[in-house]
């Protein structure tokens, strides 16, 4: 028996082939293919739940009984293409706002609103209601384009940057190396601060300046982003933090070797980092819901920052 990639294979090549032969006898076909009557048989029942659309229309209507093969619909299913009402307007809504970024290269919004154009005349009247919707970026937009800009151009940036592990602004200058998107929009530069790589979160800049020095970020590996954003190293310090129902969304968002259920309902979750200090926030968000257990010194800590918050509030 074939696996379910042969299978797939074998089936795409069967679409084009029944189409060009019409009351094809299964024999044939079956030793056409190389496979037994049954197989074939069985290709042909999954053929007709098989289409141009996900919504449920233009599936392909092809039946056997048993000595010939019948498909009744050729001409439909072989009409080109077209986009759906909801993904005309989807597309081009969206094309329209990446058009009105600022700092866009001129080239690159002639080319979209050209390709904007093209899909208007296509799509018709579904392109109506894209013309009653907008979508329009702030501030991260802004920033956007001017890291765009400094990427093309080989330019250094100026940035003011919002650290929440500090609670603080920084100011620094940075080469910028490439954009990507991981739940976040970020940026990779060389920051000529700490004189080592770093990724800036967009809606974390509070201000970005184009500065006319050339960016000169030293010849550096990409990161491997596939697994995730934060990847920590084996010989990171561990910590383990329980959290209690309301608190299980931490082993949600924070990368972790392990996540025991407690009898509450909560999690003892296991972790990695190469900056303890940074769960203090962690802690002192959860509140009730959760506690760090260890290392003793980083619990101590976290205790103490808990209870100066309390006291800021005039609390025992």
């Amino acid at each position: 028996m074939s696996n379910a990639i042969d299978q797939t294979r074998r089936m795409l090549s069967l679409v084009t082939y029944l189409r060009e032969r019409p009351g094809a006898h299964v024999s044939d076909v079956a030793r056409a293919f190389g496979v037994t009557e049954a197989e074939l048989i069985g290709d042909l029942n999954v053929l007709p739940m098989c289409g141009t659309s996900f919504r449920g229309g233009d599936l392909l209507d092809i039946d056997t009984d048993g000595e010939r093969i019948w498909w009744h619909n050729v001409d439909d299913v072989a009409q080109p293409l077209r986009l759906a009402a909801d993904e005309a307007t989807a597309l081009l809504v969206a094309a329209r706002a990446v058009a009105t970024l600022p700092g866009l290269r001129d080239s690159d919004r002639q080319a979209l609103l050209r390709a904007c154009a093209k899909l208007e005349a296509a799509a018709g009247e579904a392109a109506g209601a894209s013309a009653r919707l907008s979508v329009t970026f702030e501030s991260e937009g802004s920033v956007f384009a001017d890291v765009d800009r400094a990427i093309a151009e080989r330019r250094r940036l100026w940035i003011r940057y919002y650290s929440p592990a500090r609670d603080e602004l920084t100011e620094r200058e940075v080469d910028p190396i490439r954009l990507f998107a991981v739940g976040h929009t970020y940026f990779e530069a060389w920051c000529r601060s700490s004189e080592d790589r770093r990724m800036f979160r967009l809606d974390r800049v509070a201000e970005i300046k184009l500065l006319d020095a050339p960016a000169d970020p030293p010849r550096i590996e990409p990161r491997d982003l596939s697994a995730g954003l934060v990847q920590p190293a084996g010989d990171d310090p561990e910590v383990v933090v329980e959290v209690g129902p309301g608190g299980r969304w931490v082993a949600e968002y924070y990368p972790h070797d392990s996540a025991e259920e407690l009898p509450d309902g909560g999690l003892r979750i296991t972790l990695r980092t190469p900056d303890p200090g940074s769960l203090r926030r962690l802690a002192l968000r959860l509140g009730r819901d959760g506690r760090i257990v260890s290392p003793q010194a980083l619990a101590d800590s976290a205790r103490a920052a808990a209870e100066q918050a309390l006291a800021a509030y005039g609390e025992e």
